[in-house]
């Protein structure tokens, strides 16, 4: 950045010059015609020769360190005839910092020295006769700075020497995106190895990785760049800026990668899309990652087979024909119990043993046992995976309907004594509560107290009540029912304890008696009568 440049002004540049016979304010041509404003000076026949030219109050613009550019001619002392003892070939730069302009009231004592100057090449008569400039240049750092502005002095000391042109500057390092992370520009150091440390400022929609920090050397030039800045979620790397995922696209989390095309069945509704949208009727579980695609729950299985084994019952089938895109698929068995072929159906309780299990079951067979005899029985095999939970639809199941075989009948557990006579006991029971089967017949077993091992008797009923008729009166009998089914009989009731009624008394009164006597002592007379009448 140039703070000086004589080559932009017109005219004089309006230096200040002493003593007065030094250096003078000169326009020329150049060597290509062109028309140069210089300063010069060429006391060279004079010794001890003390010529300052100062320039005017030069900005700092916050620059710690400028660089002074001075391009100039310098005449070979041996070219002139008779000033080998005063000429010279150097001259001295040096400057001074202030807050301000301090006019003309500036003292040679207040310049600090930066260099003496030499030429690289000087110019002879031979030169100037053709017209050769032979121009030389120089550069020069100044600095550390610290105050508002500065002056530059040239010392001439006795050479013969133009000064074509000075330009001051300072080096920066220029406004740059590296890593998504803008640097603003950046002014050099104070001294010609600082490193100036540049914290930068992540692009729109980016976030720090690691802090973004970069390095302007000396020389105005920016270092290898440490850490960087990652485009958000949904965003994508384009040209050192981040750039929102299009339609269809989407990018789950902050980081390098390029936004991605959304997962099978999923869309974006919108640019900049963090994550896609299941398409209707297809969804992803909590623990899928944004890539997975969308997916649905399977349909039924199939081929479902059962088999009844007495109270129990194997069940087999194969996986669904649509897993829904998942490989997580999983069985349930679901158990009613049903009246009848038609009738209502309840939950089977807690009763009943699934084996292995009834939930969650990964290979397609089961064996459920403890089930009730000659019951009518509903499974459901219902095929679920990660997503079954999240439909609002009915799930998809394989259904078995069986009737479980006959067996022995529960024991009877309500029996009572209807009635009793001198020689007959009538009872009345309750059907057991689960027959297992039609109930066939009734047996009634009986015997006289504490007389079983002895003799016992038994009774046939097709009904819930029975008489038991040939009784001893007033004799203490027990009595016990059982049913019976196709598959056999059940356990006998609990004992019943009656007792028979007690034989009738006859008593007589006398009159009785002799009417009982007159009547058998006339029937032995007409009997007699009778006899005596055939024989004659």
């Amino acid at each position: 950045v140039n703070l000086l440049d004589t080559s932009t002004i017109p005219g004089d540049w309006g230096w200040m010059t002493y003593p007065s016979h030094g250096w003078d304010s000169i326009n020329e041509m150049d060597e290509f015609f062109s028309p140069i404003h210089t300063y010069q000076v060429c006391n060279v026949m004079t010794p001890n020769q003390n010529n300052w030219l100062r320039t005017n109050w030069v900005q700092r613009d916050g620059a710690r360190r400028v660089y002074a550019e001075i391009k100039f001619t310098l005449r070979d002392c041996n070219s002139m005839p008779g000033v080998l003892g005063t000429c010279k070939e150097t001259f001295n730069l040096y400057y001074m910092e202030s807050d301000r302009d301090l006019g003309s009231s500036t003292r040679e004592s207040q310049f600090l020295k930066i260099d003496t100057i030499a030429a690289d090449e000087s110019f002879t008569n031979v030169d100037l006769g053709v017209r050769r400039l032979k121009l030389n240049t120089e550069v020069r750092g100044v600095g550390p700075l610290s105050k508002r502005g500065f002056y530059l002095a040239f010392q001439d000391i006795g050479a013969c020497i133009a000064i074509v042109s000075v330009r001051v500057y300072y080096k920066k390092c220029p406004a740059t995106v590296r890593n998504l992370a803008s640097f603003s520009e950046a002014v050099t150091g104070a001294d010609s190895s600082s490193l100036v440390e540049v914290r930068g400022e992540c692009v729109g929609h980016s976030e720090e990785r690691d802090t973004p920090k970069m390095y302007c050397s000396a020389e105005g030039e920016w270092l290898v760049p440490i850490g960087k800045c990652v485009c958000s979620a949904g965003y994508e790397e384009q040209r050192d800026s981040c750039m929102a995922c299009q339609l269809g696209f989407y990018k789950s989390a902050p980081g390098d990668q390029l936004c991605a095309k959304c997962p099978l069945h999923s869309h974006s509704e919108s640019r900049a899309a963090r994550v896609c949208r299941c398409d209707s009727s297809f969804y992803r579980a909590l623990q899928d990652p944004p890539s997975a695609a969308c997916t649905r729950p399977p349909s039924a299985p199939v081929n479902l087979i059962s088999s009844v084994n007495g109270t129990s019952v194997s069940l087999e089938w194969g996986p669904p024909l649509d897993k829904g895109g998942r490989a997580d698929v999983v069985y349930n068995v679901l158990c009613r119990r049903c009246a009848g072929t038609a009738g209502p159906c309840e939950a089977c309780g807690s009763g009943i043993r699934f084996v292995p299990q009834q939930m969650s079951l990964v290979q397609g067979a089961l064996t459920v046992t403890n089930l009730l005899a000659h019951t009518n029985y509903s499974f459901w095999v219902e095929a679920v995976n990660g997503v079954s939970d999240l439909s609002l639809e009915s799930r998809r199941a394989a259904v078995a309907n069986i009737t479980t075989n006959q067996a022995a009948p529960s024991q009877v557990v309500v029996v009572h004594q209807e009635s009793t006579g001198q020689n007959s006991v009538t009872l009345l029971w309750q059907e057991p509560d689960q027959p297992n089967g039609i109930i066939l017949e009734y047996e009634i077993k009986y015997y006289e107290k504490d007389k079983e091992m002895q003799s016992y008797s038994t009774l046939k009923s097709k009904g819930t009540t029975a008489t038991i008729s040939g009784l001893k009166p007033a004799t203490r009998y027990i009595f016990q029912v059982r049913a019976r089914t196709s598959a056999g009989c059940g356990r006998f009731s609990q004992t019943v304890e009656v007792e028979t009624g007690k034989p009738v008394s006859l008593r007589y009164d006398t009159m009785t008696i002799v009417w009982i006597c007159l009547t058998l002592i006339t029937g032995l007379v007409a009997l007699l009568v009778v006899l005596i009448c055939k024989k004659r």
